[in-house]
């Protein structure tokens, strides 16, 4: 039980797995909770959920590893941005992160 209700922040990180190439966005809400003892602990929340701390051990939503970079929130967008303005054939694929070659 705590002393008074959650400090709430809202905070967004970007993240891109090494493994496979997925990068995407998540928006969090972070309550900060001060026990009756003055220990703390804070929780996550997205989509009205309960969810670990994106920082602890983050997973790929594609592929499953844990070999997964977290990012300053609008990274993933930028980089999307960037191939989508390059000469990219039809069908190819290519990572987040591989740029359009002159």
């Amino acid at each position: 039980m705590t002393t008074h209700s959650p400090d709430q922040v809202h905070e967004a990180y970007a993240f891109a797995c090494m493994r496979c190439g997925h990068g995407w966005e998540q928006d969090y809400e972070i309550e900060h909770y001060v026990r009756p003892d003055g220990g703390t602990y804070v929780t996550y929340r997205t989509g009205g959920q309960t969810v670990p701390s994106p920082l602890s051990r983050p997973t790929c939503l594609h592929c499953g590893s844990h070999v997964v970079r977290i990012m300053r929130p609008g990274a993933v967008h930028e980089f999307d941005e960037l191939l989508q303005g390059s000469h990219q054939a039809p069908g190819h694929h290519r990572h987040w992160w591989q740029r359009a070659t002159a």
